[in-house]
C-alpha cells in the first residue's frame, strides 16, 4: 500500500541491509552445501542410515518458509542414505488452525502432497500426544505421537526475529509447532510473557526459549534444517546440524544482516510485511512491538495488516474485548499458569503497548467498530492512518518508518 509522508516530518527508515536481495549466491547451492557441512553432527544421509521410521517437522501456513525449495532436497537427502525410510511429514501448527491441502499445495508443491504421507498437528486432539517429560517451568512437555515414535526426528524452519522467544527456528519446530495445546498455553503464560527478558533478539536468560529447548531435547530432535530470508523472501542462508549449534550460527548470521539502531518518532509506522503473517490481527503485534522500541513513551504506532483471514483467534479476540488495556492486563494477570487461555498472548503484548501508545490499524477488515472494541484505531489506507496520528500528536511529528516490523531487528 501506497504512504506519502511529508519530507518535513520524515525521521527514518528502518530496514535491513539484506533487504535489497541482490545476493550472487544460488539458493539451491546454499542449500546443498548446508547439508553437506552440518554444524555438530554427521550428516543427514549418514544419519538415516537403518532408521526405519523418519518424521520430518515442517512449518505451516502462516508462516514463510520456502518448503518448495527446501524439502525435494532434505527428502532427496534422506533417501540417498536410506532409500526405504518411511518418511512422515508433520506440519507444526502450534495453536493455528489447521493447514488445508490447498494451502499444502501452495507451500510444498503438488508432487510432495500427491506422494508423500503428510499429517497436519492438531494441538487440541489429546489422543495424538504423549507427555515425555517435565520443562524447566514444571510444565508439561507433550508431543504429537508421530515424533515419539520416530527412529529420527528432524525439523525444518527458518530464523527471523520473534517478539518473546527471541528467535524463530530452531527448538521452535517442536514447541509450539507440534506439542498438545496445554503445553503451549503454560509454555505462554503470563509471567513468561512479561519476563523482561522474552523479547526479539534476545536468547540468553529467556525462559520461553529455554522451555523451548528443553523440549526439542526431551523429543530428541537428531537433525534441523534452518534458512534465513531476505526481505524479498529469498533464502539468503541455510544452517544444518545439531539442534543449537545451527540455531546459533544462523541467529548470528541474521543477527549481522538485519541489525537496526533504534530511532525515535513521535509516529511510527510499520507492517508483518505482507503475507502470510499479515493475514490475521492475531499475528500483528510481532511488528507492533518491533515499532514499540521506536515509539518513545506515548507515540503514535501506525499498524498495516490486511487481516484477510479476519482476527484470527476466538480466544484472542475474546481477551482483547476484555475491557481497557489496563483491565485486560489485570484479568490475565490474575491466571495462574495451568489455566492460560490460547492466544492470549497476543493480547498481553498488545495491552501492554496499548497502555502507553495509540495504534492504528490499517486493515481491509470490514467491521470498524470491532476494531475499536479491541481498543485499536481502524483506518482504511495508510492517508487516513497519517491524518489520525497528526491530529493525536501534532503537524509538526516526526515519522519512523519500519516498513518490515518482523525482519527487523531493533537494538
Amino acid at each position: 500500500m501506497p504512504l506519502t509522508v511529508p519530507k518535513e516530518n520524515f525521521k527514518a527508515l528502518l530496514a535491513p541491509r539484506n533487504g535489497n536481495g541482490n545476493f550472487d549466491r544460488d539458493e539451491e547451492d546454499l542449500l546443498r552445501e548446508a547439508l553437506a557441512a552440518p554444524f555438530g553432527t554427521p550428516t543427514l544421509r549418514e544419519l538415516v542410515k537403518e532408521k526405519k521410521r523418519i518424521t520430518l517437522v515442517t512449518s505451516d501456513h502462516t508462516r514463510n518458509m520456502p518448503s518448495s525449495k527446501t524439502l525435494p532436497i532434505l527428502l532427496e537427502e534422506i533417501r540417498a542414505g536410506n532409500p526405504e525410510a518411511e518418511i512422515t511429514l508433520l506440519i507444526g501448527t502450534g495453536l493455528h488452525r489447521p493447514t488445508t491441502e490447498a494451502e499444502q499445495r501452495a507451500m510444498f508443491g503438488d508432487d510432495i502432497v500427491d506422494r508423500e504421507t503428510i499429517l497436519v498437528n492438531d494441538a487440541f486432539r489429546s489422543k495424538d500426544f504423549v507427555n515425555i517429560g517435565t520443562l524447566p517451568s514444571g510444565a508439561s512437555c507433550k508431543i504429537h505421537r508421530a515424533a515419539v515414535d520416530a527412529d529420527l526426528l528432524v525439523t525444518e524452519g527458518f530464523i527471523e526475529p520473534h517478539f518473546f522467544a527471541g528467535f524463530s527456528g530452531g527448538r521452535k519446530s517442536i514447541l509450539p509447532g507440534i506439542c498438545a495445546a496445554e503445553s503451549i498455553n503454560e509454555n505462554h503464560c503470563f509471567d513468561a510473557i512479561a519476563h523482561p527478558r522474552s523479547a526479539a533478539g534476545v536468547l540468553a536468560g529467556n525462559p520461553i526459549h529455554e522451555d523451548m529447548v528443553a523440549a526439542a531435547r526431551l523429543a530428541k530432535v537428531a537433525f534441523i534444517f534452518n534458512v534465513t530470508l531476505d526481505h524479498s523472501k529469498r533464502i539468503s542462508g541455510a544452517f544444518a546440524g545439531e539442534l543449537e549449534a545451527a540455531h546459533r550460527a544462523g541467529v548470528a548470521f541474521l543477527t549481522r544482516e538485519i541489525r537496526c539502531d533504534a530511532v525515535q518518532g513521535d509516529i511510527v509506522v510499520t507492517s508483518n510485511g505482507g503475507y502470510p503473517l499479515d493475514q490475521n490481527l492475531y499475528q500483528s503485534p510481532k511488528a507492533v512491538a518491533t515499532a514499540e522500541k521506536c515509539a518513545g513513551t506515548d507515540g503514535v504506532i501506525i499498524m498495516f495488516a490486511s487481516c484477510v483471514d479476519g482476527i484470527g483467534g476466538e480466544r484472542f479476540e475474546e481477551v482483547m474485548r476484555w475491557g481497557s488495556p489496563q483491565e485486560t492486563e489485570q484479568r490475565m494477570a490474575a491466571i495462574p499458569p495451568k489455566d492460560t487461555i490460547p492466544e492470549m498472548w497476543c493480547a498481553q503484548v498488545y495491552a501492554r503497548i496499548l497502555k502507553k501508545h495509540p495504534v492504528i490499524l490499517v486493515s481491509d477488515y470490514p467491521d470498524p467498530d470491532g476494531i475499536r472494541a479491541m481498543n485499536l484505531i481502524p483506518a482504511k489506507s495508510g492517508q487516513e492512518a497519517l491524518d489520525i496520528a497528526f491530529q493525536l500528536k501534532g503537524s509538526d511529528a516526526s515519522v519512523v518508518v519500519i516498513p518490515d516490523g518482523v525482519c527487523t531487528l531493533i537494538v
